[in-house]
């Protein structure tokens, strides 16, 4: 006899939580790969753009932008 809760058959429950632990393997394991794999070059970019508005506030001058740049693209 089906209960209601066995989701449409003795197997039903058995075959749905093998799904979801699947589910959940795979989306771990995607979570993973992205974190490994992100973008690292974020933190340079960012002071690239800060080093770009102090310049053109005129906090530094040419000289000093162009040395700086420098050190940060090495």
């Amino acid at each position: 006899m089906w209960h209601m809760w066995s989701y449409g058959g003795p197997w039903g429950g058995f075959f749905l939580m093998h799904a979801l632990w699947w589910v959940l393997v795979i989306g771990g394991a995607v979570a993973v790969i992205r974190y490994l794999v992100r973008d690292r070059s974020a933190p340079a970019e960012n002071a690239l753009a800060i080093l770009r508005e102090r310049f053109a506030r005129g906090e530094i001058d040419a000289a000093e932008y162009a040395d700086r740049r420098k050190q940060l693209s090495q």
